[in-house]
């Protein structure tokens, strides 16, 4: 989120010189240009599915409907909430391309040098380093030679590799059938043959796709991802190139945007609001609106709550202190909920932020307002609640083959079923129409297209919009394509345009509450949106360095990614003034405002730093799929985006809340519990277990950094057991804000309403 009073020190920048919105268009017209040229290439360069995958004597192991079906059962029963594909998912159960990978390379040693499949990783480790050396000659070529055959759209293993596979066919039937408490693999995940067979088709193509160059290029269609020395998978050198040209660019836009933002003029200065505004008493619609906040403080409760039992799976993988919890809440339903829930109660949040601010900024209650939001709440909770019964029905394999529509799609971020995603979407569009009619007197008084009013309006229509890409693949969809699209949502829904969104509604709202001139609130509204823009749409390729894209991905993505973390450095120098301005604001909003500097702050740290700390490719390629993801994601989505939402709850809350029922020691006492419990998270348990497993992966491999030697081992288990105190000193923090929000709401019902909307400062439209 960037801090809407950046731009005061620009004031003589030469971008000023010209239309700020016309910039915005242009920004937006290349940017997604680009991304959707991308698109188009990673289309035509996908990896193959082949009709049928064959023996030397042109027997039949596998088809294309094998390796589709195995696509679709993996996604149905939770996909990349038990282990990932090509480094997106879980990472508690293997990554089952590296795996798979592995044990077919070992398979296939072992029957190049003894004709037995039967051959172990200690087998490997008791040869001498020239039979490891010649051995891996032959293994390498075998898997690194592409031998499909696009024409008849065969693919024709090796003998070696053949009989090695069969082996793999016997290890992973046992795997799927039996379990691994390890992983937290239930008992009887899969027991059909059939099933238990294609899935591990499905697995199969993505480590042939992992390991086979492609055509005219010394790496394979995942550019050698995952990183495994005995097939020869290693770091393309394309991959340093370009991770240091990403650093090069980020110092050196870091250094042209301080010299820019260090010689111009002193800023504005700024009012100090104090004493409370006259308008206090809610409309009927934004009593309604509290209620909001009330679920989504209810669903923070209940996400911190699976985030507990899944991190415990880590060291009691089939319980939970004894109690079998994997036969009722197996891992992959804990996971599925913690993360849906996360994306549901942070986005409860922004849409209600919304609903309230909008007749606040149009000054205007529609008639009937607060029956469209009663409606909307009750679409929403529907939509909630049967999702998370659905996944929890399609993990459990209830659904069967109907999944996908009313369980579990099976990607991370998107996993509600297909018929919750379409009625969430038409409940954004509903909401978009309830803010419209709220807004409407202030989009006509204000005159101007490009106001703060219109851009308030254009940022809320983004949000059905955007999230609306999640329809564009479905679970049979090529992984390359559908992790094309699925990114559209995770990085530019989330990450993108709901943090625009944000940003207007905290630029208007300080514009009124005199903290900027409207003026200037537009203009800051619009660069930051430029500035974020401008490198984040074409830095949603930073996703997809391995997910069977052309490499050129990985050149865009690499560049593109780290000029992400200029706008996020100039933050930095604004949270200085965020600090001066939260201790002088003493009075009325200097809760809402704390949380406003933690956003700040968490997204340099978070977003910034530790996003930074994964996006170089050399870095990637040896940290996706491990620990390491979870210190961005955990920083960045509750740091960020959770800070966010809470900020804008609160912001609103203030306004109408009585001053009994306002217990300002009690939300501060809050406010501490939560970050201080979120850096001893990342201090004690994510950062030590991340890059224990980022040095084993460097060192042995992908496949290794995810085994069960390396998860189950002492270091892991205790990096688990040290996050406890963190994570209840952040419960205990989430429980009072709970607390607390619940007490306003109350008092808030027990006021008198009115009618419509009173200004609290007069806005001047003609500065708009």
């Amino acid at each position: 989120m960037a801090n809407p009073t950046l731009d005061l020190r620009v004031e003589r920048s030469p971008i000023q010189r010209f239309s700020l919105p016309a910039w915005l268009v242009l920004v937006c017209v290349v940017t997604f240009t680009v991304l959707i040229g991308a698109g188009a290439a990673i289309y035509k360069n996908a990896p193959p599915i082949p009709a049928t995958i064959v023996s030397p004597q042109q027997e039949t192991i596998l088809t294309q409907e094998n390796i589709q079906l195995g696509q679709e059962t993996y996604l149905a029963r939770g996909g990349q909430h038990i282990g990932s594909i090509w480094g997106h998912g879980s990472y508690l159960a293997p990554d089952w391309t590296a795996d798979l990978l592995h044990r077919w390379g070992l398979a296939t040693a072992g029957v190049l040098y003894a004709d037995t499949p039967d051959f172990t990783q200690s087998d490997w480790e008791s040869l001498s380093g020239i039979e490891q050396a010649q051995l891996q000659v032959q293994v390498e070529e075998d898997f690194k030679t592409n031998r499909y055959d696009g024409e008849t759209e065969t693919l024709t293993l090796t003998a070696a590799q053949t009989q090695g596979l069969s082996q793999v066919f016997d290890d992973y039937h046992r795997l799927l059938s039996q379990g691994s408490v390890t992983h937290s693999i239930p008992s009887g995940w899969f027991t059909d043959e059939d099933q238990l067979h294609n899935v591990t088709a499905f697995f199969t193509w993505t480590a042939w796709a992992a390991a086979a160059n492609r055509p005219n290029a010394p790496f394979s269609y995942t550019a050698n991802f995952p990183h495994d020395d005995l097939i020869g998978n290693q770091a393309p050198p394309q991959f340093l190139i370009w991770s240091i040209v990403s650093v090069i660019v980020l110092i050196a836009a870091i250094a042209l945007f301080l010299f820019i933002y260090l010689t111009q003029e002193d800023p504005e200065e700024v009012q100090i609001v104090t004493e409370r505004p006259n308008i206090r008493i809610a409309t009927p619609s934004q009593k309604v609106t509290t209620l909001f906040f009330g679920v989504a403080m209810t669903l923070f409760l209940v996400q911190i709550l699976m985030g507990m039992v899944t991190a415990h799976y880590a060291v009691e993988g089939d319980g939970f202190y004894g109690v079998p919890l994997q036969d009722y809440l197996p891992y992959a339903a804990s996971r599925t909920w913690h993360l849906q829930i996360a994306v549901f109660w942070i986005a409860t949040c922004w849409l209600a932020a919304g609903l309230y601010f909008a007749p606040r900024f149009g000054q205007n209650e529609p008639k009937g307002q607060s029956w469209g939001n009663s409606g909307l709440l009750g679409a929403l909770t529907l939509v909630v609640v049967g999702s998370l019964v659905g996944s929890w029905a399609g993990v459990q394999g209830f659904l069967g083959d109907k999944s996908f529509w009313f369980g579990h799609q099976g990607y991370e971020y998107v996993e509600l079923g297909r018929l919750w995603q379409l009625l969430l979407i038409g409940g954004m569009v509903f909401w978009l129409w309830l803010m419209y009619r709220a807004l409407k007197p202030a989009l006509k008084a204000e005159g101007s297209k490009t106001g703060l009013n219109h851009f308030f309006l254009y940022s809320a229509i983004t949000i059905p919009l955007f999230y609306s890409a999640g329809l564009m693949y479905s679970n049979h969809t090529p992984l390359s394509i559908a992790e094309y699209w699925r990114w559209w949502v995770v990085h530019l829904w989330v990450e993108g345009f709901f943090e625009v969104f944000a940003t207007v509604a905290i630029a208007y709202l300080c514009s009124e509450l005199g903290f900027l001139k409207r003026s200037s609130a537009l203009r800051a509204t619009y660069l930051t949106t430029v500035l974020y823009l401008g490198s984040g749409v074409i830095g949603t390729l930073h996703h997809l360095y391995f997910s069977g894209t052309p490499v050129f991905i990985t050149a865009m993505g690499s560049v593109a990614s780290a000029l992400e973390v200029v706008p996020l450095t100039l933050i930095g120098f604004e949270v200085v003034k965020s600090i001066r301005l939260s201790q002088e604001a003493q009075g009325f909003y200097r809760i809402p405002l704390k949380f406003f500097l933690a956003t700040c702050f968490w997204n340099l740290v978070g977003a910034g730093v530790f996003g930074f700390l994964i996006n170089p490719p050399i870095v990637l390629y040896y940290s996706q799929g491990i620990n390491t993801t979870p210190i961005h994601a955990h920083s960045a989505l509750f740091g960020v985006y959770g800070s966010l939402a809470l900020a804008l709850m609160l912001f609103a809350l203030r306004e109408i809340t009585p001053d009994r029922a306002w217990n300002e020691t009690w939300f501060n006492r809050s406010f501490w519990g939560i970050n201080i419990g979120l850096v001893m998270m990342m201090v004690c348990g994510l950062i030590p277990s991340g890059f224990y497993q980022l040095v084993q992966s460097v060192n042995y491999g992908t496949w290794y950094a995810r085994s069960a030697e390396v998860i189950s081992s002492p270091w892991m288990h205790w990096t688990v057991w040290l996050r406890i105190p963190g994570d209840i000193v952040f419960s205990l923090g989430a429980l009072v804000m709970v607390i607390c929000v619940l007490r306003a709401i109350v008092a808030i019902f027990q006021e008198p309403t009115q009618a419509q909307p009173r200004e609290a400062l007069t806005p001047d439209f003609s500065q708009g």
